[in-house]
């Protein structure tokens, strides 16, 4: 009996004694500091130290051994001493410690052990201490030690398996904790109490002199240095290089380099989100070259650690919406070059197309990107079919040829090699454009660094889009698509996915450029991956790559999500029939019972409101229905001729024109095919034929050629697309259907036959019939959505608020409401000109042919055009793209920096990371000397400020005050 107690005890109290907050309440005492609201929340020895100082510290250290000498303790008044309910004891605390006091229970745990067991406890700390110390890796350390002390309790009693299955089990226990809650660790020593920086910092584990050929943590030392060191582990011939973390002492690796005049280094900034997918960076932090001794070295560290500090990257940083992290600092062997330069694997500018943009000069890269000096210009054209991904090694091979434009000093061989170089490395990053900086020592092409185009993502495609959604697109139509398409895709990849959705905006799947939808391959890719689908997944969106078999960890992980979509679709049809029979179809009548004639704007706009909460429904349906059908015709290799498609209302209405054209055929035989009508009109039977017709089109009058775009007529509007189509049958010997061959005809009835008997054909019929009746409730529903538009049109052309018919789908389903409801009278005095300004873009872009299947980046230029050069026209580089007008204002120094406003074109001799403020507030930029690739452009494309580079002699030819227009795309500047 005195044992149950011993249990009721152990599990009772031992939780209860682990949640007790002694370390809060000590650090609250001495320090007026509450933990759970400072750095990562814990309640910890760590944090205790961390935030409350070394007194503090070893006050929690006591308080906690306390704890754990307690378990132990109370095991021993129950039961045996030594036996396994001591280490159940432990357990029970640390669940204790974790749920209730916010801590991972590990010097609970230390402690605990030396009195459950001194020997084991001595040898994994000598062991464990040792080669922490020698390694100082603080997860491996962690590792180590969670095998050891079960490891070592077996070795010392193998004939216990109560006590090593319990030893086995803290272990897990623990380690399961480690990965749930952040490791005050990781926190960086210089913010901590002073008096122990040092302790902390040897207890946070990162090793003395880190080298590029380690696998970093781009969350630790920033994502340059996490970069180049995968970039050198893959076989890319990076630079030896050594990495200083953030908080760490710079002398043992001052000491451990050797610069000289003959093997000098350079010293660069590695900050947690620079060269990130976010934001470039560019020339915000310092870079110093030719380090040659170590005071050099130590001063060079201590510049580029300030860097981070200085004005112009804290704003930086505030305008990108950057975290306020730490900098590590990158220490690699300079590359003497002899020729040198940047590259882009895609064209910043066009944002479409197969054009590598590389930049040159004989010399060093720095002098091209800090934009004082223009390099030679280079095209080098990659087409897609050349497939880099397949080249395992990024040397270009002898028989590829490529078509370069451009001429310089830069042998033409390095540039072909620099570009395939560069898109290589694009498909190293699963098909993200890559920023590169190369040198050329005369024997090695160096990449000194490779960074996402921040101004290129996200990356949009029409491959599947071109397919779903195919032509142009009116604003009206898309504002209502796309809030419907996206919020249902969003909601069945949350289905699968569960908690790995967090952080997705699934609003932002697809947009429209040139008046076409595209689709987001950057979020998709992330959802792929997310989804456990192979890395390639972004390539196979944006230019068809073969995927290759998931992982069975993913497909495992993934089964939980897959069950609950498996969920849905088994219950899809019973669902559709109770939303069919308790909102669609009484809706659908209501609707039909009441016309939208007479009725003012403000019902009309009730109505709209009530059709799209049915729509939301009803797409749901019309995504899943398909997706379920097609499905299952895979799975059970189903053929598409076994399948009977005549539910659709499509198909049905089809074939309703073919019969009734064919009954037509048979009482009029001899018939002008021009006069059809009139000549069945003057006959009783063709008479009767026309009201079948009237019939027809009243029962299919919600179709139209685009079922998708509700601006286009429906055939209850425009019926004469029908009536050419029952022509078109009247004519032809054969009906729709009939012109299958006799073996198609045989095998469906052979198939039919089967169906009787089987249910696997059945099951995917069941669902394509299922499609059929969703198509028709959604096309419905959409129709009705139109004529609701149309009536509210034919208002407000009456009243002079639109000019014309069809106007009103060039306005956005939110700009409709505003002018409703009267609540912006601003939109108002602009709506014609808001109208005729989209009108001539849909015409312009209605003409673009052909449609670029990739886009680059969210804000792509117009499809470039070639009007005749006016008399002022200043040629030079595009290096931002988009047009712009404005007044000039010279600046040739930062000295003075007068008011700058959006009406604002900036003239300047050249651009470096101290002008970025102002291109900030400016409306575009004009630069003497520069590329693309110089930190101005790159700065001018992260603001969308159009920019022109390399404008000979600009801050004399330009005055201030003058009007001009820029063109950052073609690199024109027009004095106006």
């Amino acid at each position: 009996m005195l044992q149950v107690w011993g249990v009721l005890a152990i599990f009772i109290l031992c939780p209860l004694l682990g949640g007790l907050p002694l370390i809060g309440w000590i650090t609250y005492a001495l320090t007026r500091r509450q933990l759970a609201r400072l750095g990562t929340g814990n309640i910890s020895v760590s944090a205790a130290f961390y935030h409350g100082g070394t007194l503090v510290g070893i006050l929690a250290v006591l308080s906690e051994a306390f704890k754990g000498i307690a378990a132990v303790l109370l095991a021993r008044v129950f039961f045996p001493t030594g036996s396994a309910w001591e280490l159940i004891a432990l357990i029970a605390l640390v669940m204790g410690r974790y749920w209730m006091g916010k801590g991972a229970g590990t010097t609970n745990v230390v402690w605990g052990y030396v009195l459950h067991d001194w020997r084991v406890a001595g040898l994994v700390f000598l062991i464990g201490g040792i080669g922490f110390t020698i390694l100082r890796e603080r997860e491996l350390g962690r590792i180590g030690v969670l095998i050891l002390f079960p490891l070592i309790t077996a070795l010392l009693h193998p004939q216990d398996s109560a006590r090593i299955g319990a030893a086995i089990a803290l272990a897990v226990l623990i380690g399961w904790i480690y990965r749930k809650i952040p490791d005050d660790l990781d926190l960086p020593a210089e913010t901590g109490q002073g008096e122990s920086q040092t302790v902390f910092r040897f207890f946070s584990g990162d090793r003395a002199i880190v080298s590029l050929d380690a696998q970093l943590d781009a969350s630790k030392v920033g994502q340059k240095a996490a970069t180049l060191s995968q970039l050198k582990q893959c076989g890319y011939p990076v630079p030896m290089g050594w990495v200083l973390p953030p908080g760490d002492d710079a002398e043992p690796l001052i000491n451990f380099l050797q610069p000289s005049s003959e093997a000098p280094l350079v010293v660069r900034s590695s900050a947690v989100g620079e060269d990130s997918e976010q934001a470039s960076a560019a020339g915000q932090y310092e870079t110093v070259l030719n380090v040659t001794n170590r005071e050099q070295l130590r001063q060079a560290i201590a510049r580029c650690q300030a860097s981070y500090d200085r004005p112009s990257a804290v704003q930086y940083r505030k305008q990108r919406g950057l975290p306020e992290d730490a900098m590590a600092v990158l220490i690699q062997k300079q590359v003497e070059g002899v020729f040198s330069g940047v590259a882009f694997s895609r064209d910043p500018v066009i944002q479409q197309g197969n054009a590598v943009v590389i930049e040159a000069l004989p010399g060093e890269a720095k002098q091209i990107v800090s934009g004082q000096v223009t390099p030679e210009q280079y095209r080098v054209f990659l087409a897609e079919q050349v497939s880099v991904s397949e080249q395992s090694s990024w040397i270009l091979p002898e028989d590829l040829k490529l078509e370069i434009e451009g001429e310089g000093n830069v042998p033409l061989g390095l540039i072909k090699q620099v570009a395939f170089l560069a898109r290589h490395l694009e498909s190293q990053y699963h098909g993200i454009p890559q920023d590169i900086e190369w040198s050329y020592d005369g024997q090695t092409l160096w990449l000194l660094q490779s960074r996402p185009i921040t101004t290129l993502l996200p990356i949009w495609t029409r491959k599947i889009a071109a397919e779903v959604i195919p032509g142009v697109i009116r604003p009206l139509t898309w504002s209502i698509n796309r809030p419907l398409t996206c919020g249902v895709w969003g909601e069945i990849f949350t289905i699968v996915l569960g908690d790995r959705a967090r952080g997705l905006d699934f609003n932002e799947t697809a947009t429209l450029h040139y008046s076409r939808a595209y689709f987001n391959a950057s979020l998709l890719g992330q959802i792929f991956r997310r989804m456990g689908l192979p890395p390639e997944s972004l390539e196979f969106l944006t230019r068809g790559a073969k995927f290759s078999k998931p992982p069975l960890s993913s497909t495992v992980r993934n089964v939980p999500g897959l069950m609950r979509l498996l969920g849905r679709e088994l219950g899809l049809q019973q669902d559709f029939k109770r939303d069919y029979q308790q909102r669609f179809h009484p809706a659908l009548s209501q609707l039909a019972e009441q016309p939208v004639q007479n009725l003012p704007p403000s019902a009309l706009l009730a109505r709209i409101d009530s059709i799209l909460e049915l729509l939301k429904r009803a797409t749901y349906y019309s995504i899943l229905a398909p997706l379920s059908a097609s499905l299952r015709q895979a799975m059970l290799r189903v053929k598409d001729t076994e399948i009977d498609n005549s539910h659709t209302p499509e198909v049905a209405s089809l074939r309703a024109i073919a019969s009734l054209a064919a009954e037509a055929r048979q009482s009029l035989p001899q018939v002008d095919r021009d006069a059809v009508f009139e000549q069945l009109a003057a006959s009783p039977h063709g008479r009767k034929i026309l009201e079948q017709f009237d019939q027809l089109l009243e029962r299919y009058g919600y179709l139209s050629e685009v079922g998708t775009d509700i601006a286009v007529s429906t055939w209850r509007e425009d019926p004469q697309a029908v009536r050419e189509l029952f022509v078109q049958f009247f004519a032809t010997e054969q009906g729709f259907g009939e012109n299958e061959p006799h073996q198609r005809s045989e095998a469906r009835q052979r198939v039919r036959r089967k169906e009787r008997k089987g249910k696997k054909k059945g099951t995917v019929q069941e669902r394509v019939d299922l499609k059929g009746r969703v198509t028709e409730v959604y096309s419905q529903l959409l129709a009705q959505l139109r004529w609701c538009f149309v009536a509210l049109e034919q208002i407000w052309l009456q009243s002079g608020l639109l000019s014309q018919s069809g106007d009103i789908f060039f306005l956005e389903f939110d700009e409709v409401r505003r002018v409703v409801e009267g609540s912006d009278p601003a939109l108002l005095k602009q709506l014609g000109q808001l109208v005729e300004r989209r009108r001539s873009q849909f015409a312009q872009d209605s003409q673009l042919n052909p449609v670029p299947p990739l886009v680059y980046g969210n804000a792509p230029p117009a499809p470039p055009a070639s009007p005749a050069p006016p008399a002022h026209l200043l040629q030079g580089i595009g290096a931002s793209p988009g047009q712009v007008e404005g007044r000039v204002l010279v600046l040739r120094s930062l000295q003075v920096l007068p008011e700058i406003d959006r009406e604002t074109i900036l003239v300047v001799p050249y651009t470096d990371s101290g002008w970025a403020p102002l291109l900030a507030r400016a409306g575009g930029l004009i630069a003497e000397v520069g590329g693309r690739l110089s930190h101005g452009a790159i700065v001018a494309r992260e603001y969308g400020i159009p920019a022109v580079m390399d404008i000979h002699n600009a801050t004399q030819l330009l005055q201030d005050g003058q009007w001009v227009r820029i063109d950052g795309q073609r690199g024109t500047v027009e004095i106006l």
